[in-house]
């Protein structure tokens, strides 16, 4: 019916009358219109494609610490996974960074965190930097020991390379616990052929300035340092991509 109806309208209007013209011109501009959104539609939806297929693409590093990994006392986005973040970009290195730290984690936390990050980053690389806390929480070396076996050990069924970093403690605990704890860390990245950064706060544990006032955290100056620290040990491990 409304077919009939357009039909009986044209043969109804001389193809050379001013209105016919009119009613040319105006489907004309309708269907330039229609085919430029219908353009800008499939470019925007093209490109939204890519971003997505790129940003999936893109393999990932988990960071799983506590606060000397988690910006504790700085400002956001100083601390050093974030400038690993861009040096990462610096060096056309394509690899996104997930920031898997929190403030006064220990080894049983994360570890009871580990499943879900892995299952939502699928990293291939992870940066394990915890073991402080359990120190100074007093848990059993032993523990401390087996939770980081067990981290490394779930990275590693994933396919994800692993990179431990280690800590040391002050003396005050007692000579003979410190130099087992800091051992600990070694010996883990030996047996499963880890990457292994000996300790974190090299070149800033005698420098009382690079410590907020509980010379405990370290500043935001500290960070670029702690990131030079970690990097030697990172970057091998980032294969087939150039520095």
């Amino acid at each position: 019916m409304v077919s009939n109806r357009w039909t009986a309208l044209r043969r109804g209007v001389r193809q050379d009358a001013p209105a016919y013209r009119a009613y040319r011109a105006g489907m004309r501009l309708a269907a330039r219109v229609a085919w430029i959104v219908l353009a800008c539609l499939s470019g925007h939806a093209l490109a939204a494609n890519t971003a997505a297929a790129a940003s999936a693409a893109s393999p990932s590093i988990v960071v799983l610490g506590d606060s000397l990994s988690a910006e504790y006392g700085i400002d956001r986005d100083t601390g050093w996974v974030a400038l690993m973040r861009k040096r990462l970009a610096q060096s056309a290195l394509n690899y996104s960074v997930v920031n898997a730290s929190i403030s006064g984690e220990t080894t049983e936390g994360g570890l009871s965190r580990l499943p879900a990050v892995l299952a939502r980053a699928k990293p291939s690389l992870v940066i394990v930097e915890l073991g402080a806390n359990d120190a100074l929480r007093g848990v059993p070396l032993a523990t401390t020991t087996d939770n980081l076996r067990k981290i490394i050990e779930a990275s590693q069924a994933i396919g994800a390379k692993v990179v431990v970093i280690g800590m040391r403690i002050p003396p005050n605990f007692g000579p003979d616990y410190a130099q087992k704890f800091y051992d600990t860390f070694g010996a883990l990245a030996k047996q499963y052929h880890a990457g292994y950064v000996p300790f974190l706060l090299d070149g800033i544990a005698d420098q009382p300035s690079l410590f907020q006032a509980d010379q405990i955290h370290p500043t935001a100056a500290a960070q670029p340092r702690l990131l030079d620290n970690i990097w030697p040990s990172v970057k091998p491990l980032l294969d087939g991509r150039p520095s």
